[in-house]
This record gives structure tokens, C-alpha cells and sequence, in this order.
């Protein structure tokens, strides 16, 4: 019951919280860009950024498998998706730094949309049709040659039931074209602070981390099977996470 009269308030504050976060880190890492987009100080804002908007969330953060990650190697992270919170979760977790794919609306915000350009994420949009696929290859290629990860939700959006559902093959096209390995990511628990059109509530997330997956010497014609062995281990992190 005190969670349900909590929670309106939370939800203020986190929302609050994440705005001023987010106008105070667009600036920041869009003017550091400017000068110079590989900016150690970039980074920095990016963690300042996904810490101060779990703080304000009410999220405790757990993470493991960082072992399985070398800081000096790029990889193509893929992981499952439950709730918006999972993407300041993945920043703090991944000891190495990332990029994402965001839906080409988000550009269109202002200050929002120049500070994404200016750090690399990786523009997807859904109504290129086939031209889709192209964009993202450049895009990605991009991300790479600056010495980042990219992360893909394969699943291709969110899914608040905590399920791990069908994954789509992009991700795997993209490690075997690059020669990336796959990292394999699991992240646990946004879903049920933010459950969908309710208030946040607040509690633990988990991000574990499993060895990565090589991809040297593989063909597009491996990508189904890279994709479903995958998918296995992340099925296998979410039932050993007790969803």
C-alpha cells in the first residue's frame, strides 16, 4: 500500500529528474563533440547521465559479467528490452562505451536531436522500407571506426511482460559483416519499476553480462544460427534471473 502512495511522487521526481538530466547532458556532450568528438569527458557526462536518471528512478543497480568484457575491443551488443530504463542501465553496466539505435523521431527534438548526432547513435528510420538496412550498415560502421559498441534490443522494441520474444537477424548481419563478436546481455527488473501505463515504483534492476560469441570466419549464412544461439543465452540469463 505505501508503495502505491509513493509512487505519484516518485514518478514526478524521476521524470523531473531526467529532464534536467537530459537538457544538461545534450548541451554538455553536444559542445565536447564539437571540439572533439573522441572526448574521454564525453563518456564521463554519458555515466553522470544513466547514473542521476536510476537515482531519480529509484533504481538499485546490479551487474555482472563484466570479467567476460575487454575495454580494448569493440563488440555488437545484443540484448533483450523491457522498458526505457534499460538504456541508462546498459551505459552504467557495459565497461566499455556504447551506442545505440534510436527511431529517427528522437532526432527531430531539439537540443535532443544534435546532441545524439554528435555522439554517434545510430539513426533507424522505420519507414525507409529496405533502404532501412543500408542506413544502419553506414551508421554502424561509423560507431566502429570511432572505436565504440554498438547495442541492439533484437527484439526490435519493448516488451513489458519480462518474456524474451522473437529476435530479428540485423544485429547478426552487422557482427558477421564487421567481424565483431556478439556480446550477449541480459537486462532484468525495468518492467516492473516502470510497468506500462503506471506510475514508477522504484526497485532493483540487474544487468548480467554473458562471454562473448566470436564471429571470425562466419557468413550471412550463419546468422540465423548466430542469432538463435544468442537468444539462447539470453533466455538462459532471464530464467536463472527468476522472471
Amino acid at each position: 500500500m505505501l508503495r502505491w502512495i509513493k509512487s505519484p511522487f516518485r514518478t514526478v521526481l524521476a521524470i523531473t529528474v531526467a529532464g534536467l538530466a537530459t537538457w544538461i547532458a545534450a548541451w554538455s556532450v553536444t559542445f565536447l563533440a564539437w571540439r572533439d568528438e573522441s572526448a574521454e569527458r564525453i563518456e564521463k557526462i554519458i555515466h553522470w547521465w544513466g547514473r542521476t536518471i536510476l537515482a531519480g528512478a529509484g533504481v538499485r543497480l546490479t551487474v555482472a559479467g563484466q570479467e567476460h568484457v575487454d575495454p580494448t575491443r569493440s563488440y555488437v551488443v545484443v540484448s533483450n528490452h523491457q522498458a526505457a530504463l534499460d538504456i541508462p542501465a546498459h551505459f552504467l553496466a557495459l565497461p566499455v562505451p556504447i551506442r545505440f539505435l534510436a527511431k529517427t523521431e528522437l532526432f527531430g527534438v531539439p537540443i535532443l536531436g544534435t546532441a545524439l548526432r554528435a555522439i554517434g547513435i545510430v539513426e533507424v528510420d522505420r519507414q525507409a522500407g529496405a533502404a532501412v538496412h543500408g542506413q544502419i550498415n553506414s551508421h554502424s560502421a561509423e560507431v566502429i571506426r570511432r572505436g565504440h559498441s554498438i547495442l541492439v534490443y533484437a527484439e526490435g522494441t519493448r516488451f513489458r511482460d519480462g518474456e524474451v520474444h522473437a529476435f530479428k537477424r540485423g544485429a547478426f548481419a552487422i557482427a558477421i559483416d564487421s567481424g565483431l563478436p556478439i556480446l550477449p546481455v541480459m537486462v532484468h527488473g525495468g518492467h516492473l519499476v516502470w510497468p506500462q501505463h503506471r506510475p514508477i515504483f522504484g526497485g532493483p534492476m540487474k544487468v548480467t553480462i554473458s562471454e562473448p560469441i566470436e564471429t571470425s570466419g562466419l557468413t550471412r549464412k550463419d546468422v540465423v544460427r548466430l542469432r538463435d544461439l544468442t537468444k539462447q543465452k539470453i533466455e538462459e540469463m532471464v530464467e536463472a534471473a527468476g522472471v
